[in-house]
């Protein structure tokens, strides 16, 4: 989520629980967080972490989870991580035509942004007509507003003062959830999406940095910017603005301040949440033991949530394409990575079982499906769904199959080029390195020489995600219970499709950029899946499109571990869920006295 969102769910806080795809971890740091002081006194708060400074306060242009924008954004609606239905947030309801081509909301009375100013059905028309669907602004939320073939987009209208219509061009089954990003304001960005810089790009491009004053980041969610540090902390301060109140009338949410500290050890964030100064810690497999002793002694509990929701997977650069006459990939290299038997037999030398057993202490299953397993249209193996299980005899195979050869133990190909590219994955994140750390191990097993490079997140993202200067990454991904939420990774075009990556707006253009038939296929299947309101059909069209990426491997999937965290047993009203984690419901989260 590029987060590396972006596969934007319509779930609120999805992101405040740490997630895979980029961990966490605390610092400890020469100010305790639990004694943060706002100038007048102590308050109610959280206290968590999270691994890397934030990008940008932007939230079109943000591809990076977790990010700031579930605490300080609403959307119309929002969805149930425990029910999986569809809820009200700035709407209040809504109405969809017979046709099913129409969907009007209702905005609920007296909304406000965080600076006391109204939020109106205009902020709405705002947010759509003039940022997620301008192609001036270049935001993966636009992909998924694409319709059908033509990949038309939907049109918005105002009906009235408190009333705003969503009219597309065909039927369009996921598209009530994808109403579910944060709306903006016009009051304060409206101007900056009209002017223009020196190359006629709209200053909204630059609008909302990171270098930003968090009092001019105005918000609409349970939380609005306090104060952000760089390399030390982000602070949440809670918005009185907020429009939910408990059924007594009381103004959520209850607790007062929200602490990100920012770190680059896993190991510091277990070392603070267990002298306590840390409220909740994702709890990783190397650490479930240690802590699982200690939940009395600490006065802390261990939620378990079952596999996660994310996924984890190694991916090769098939980018055949050119920047400046340069290839972006050696040639001979881009030549191994484009051979689907080259890639089957590195799917077939990785020991998932191992990994599972190692790193993950058992608290993990195998993945083998793009799609989550809490979804409805995820396809499990014993459905028949392809599975790479560990097998050094047939990936040897498949590489003689292609063409490759062995020289005293070592790979090479057809012209004698030894075979070796560089892994890539983001610092920090100690499972992640061990994972790759493996993964060099088994295909040196296989005659692999695999160069691991841990990097800073930051420049691993601009790598993946901007220059396209690499061979092999190993990351993860958020998911959720809709497929179509991932349509940017899948569609050729798409935001996140990063095994093949188009340039995005305002980047380098890319000469030669080509689309394999395996490729369109999973864009045209998603495409079909999401007109379909027949759900066994959906489920069948969604059943091929795990099919073709198990066959082609454009992702090769490893591990789904179990979705754990440590939370002080001083919060009340925690339901925790997979997909939501500890504090998707943080508006209705006390602090015991």
């Amino acid at each position: 989520m590029k987060f590396f969102r972006k596969i934007f769910l319509a779930i609120k806080y999805f992101w405040l629980p740490i997630i895979l795809t980029s961990a966490t971890a605390l610092t400890v740091t020469a100010c305790n967080p639990a004694n943060f002081k706002s100038a007048d006194a102590q308050v109610p708060q959280l206290v968590s972490s999270i691994l890397s400074d934030p990008k940008t306060f932007n939230y079109p242009l943000s591809q990076e989870s977790p990010n700031v924008f579930p605490l300080i954004y609403e959307g119309l609606i929002t969805q149930n991580p425990i029910t999986a239905k569809v809820e009200p947030a700035l709407a209040e309801s809504w109405q969809i035509s017979d046709d099913k081509l129409k969907i009007v909301f209702t905005l609920r009375e007296g909304l406000k942004w965080s600076d006391g100013q109204p939020l109106t059905v205009d902020d709405v028309l705002f947010t759509y007509n003039d940022i997620y669907l301008n192609e001036a602004i270049p935001t993966d939320v636009r992909d998924s507003l694409r319709i059908g073939k033509s990949r038309k987009l939907p049109s918005v209208r105002k009906v009235d003062e408190r009333r705003v219509e969503f009219s597309v061009p065909e039927p369009f089954r996921p598209f009530l959830l994808s109403t579910g990003s944060p709306i903006l304001p016009a009051h304060t960005l409206q101007e900056s999406v009209k002017t223009k810089d020196q190359n006629g790009h709209p200053i909204f491009l630059t609008k909302w940095g990171v270098d930003t004053p968090p009092n001019q980041i105005i918000a609409n969610g349970p939380y609005k910017l306090e104060r952000y540090d760089t390399s030390q902390r982000v602070v949440f301060q809670r918005n009185p603005y907020y429009w939910r109140k408990d059924a007594q009338g009381n103004s959520q949410p209850y607790i007062e301040r929200v602490i990100w500290e920012i770190v680059e050890s896993t190991d510091t964030s277990l070392l603070q949440f267990r002298s306590a100064g840390l409220d909740t810690v994702a709890v990783s497999p190397d650490y479930f033991s240690l802590l699982k002793v200690q939940e009395k002694q600490g006065k802390f509990k261990i939620y378990n949530g079952g596999p996660t929701s994310s996924t984890s997977f190694v991916w090769f650069n098939l980018n055949k394409g050119k920047r400046d006459g340069k290839p972006l990939v050696d040639p001979v290299k881009s030549g191994w990575f484009n051979n689907v038997q080259f890639r089957q037999a590195v799917a077939y030398a990785i020991d998932r079982q191992t990994m599972i057993n190692n790193t993950f202490r058992g608290l993990g299953v195998a993945q083998d499906s793009p799609i989550s397993v809490q979804s409805p249209y995820y396809l499990s193996p014993k459905e028949g769904l392809k599975v790479y299980d560990y097998n050094l005899q047939k990936a040897k195979e498949l590489l003689l199959k292609a063409g490759f050869k062995y020289n005293n133990n070592q790979l090479v190909d057809a012209q004698g080029n030894r075979v070796r590219f560089s892994l890539l994955t983001n610092a920090g994140n100690k499972i992640r390195e061990a994972m790759g750390s493996q993964i060099k191990q088994d295909l040196s097993k296989i005659g692999i020489q695999v160069d691991f490079t841990p990097l800073a997140w930051n420049t691993f993202t601009d790598k993946v995600s901007n220059s396209l200067d690499w061979e092999a990454s190993l990351m993860g991904l958020t998911g959720g219970l809709e497929p179509n939420d991932g349509a940017n990774v899948w569609a050729p075009e798409g935001g996140l499709h990063m095994f093949n990556q188009k340039p995005q707006a305002g980047q380098k253009p890319i000469q030669g950029w080509e689309i394999a038939p395996w490729e369109a296929e999973i864009g045209n299947l998603y495409i079909q899946a999401a007109r379909e309101l027949d759900e066994a059909k959906v489920k069948a069209i969604y059943d091929e499109t795990q099919r073709i990426t198990q066959e082609n491997l454009p992702f090769i999937f490893l591990v789904n571990p179990y979705s754990m965290s440590a939370v002080r047993n001083r919060f009340e009203g925690i339901k925790f869920s997979a997909l939501g984690g500890a504090f998707w419901n943080i508006e209705q989260i006390k602090i015991r006295d």
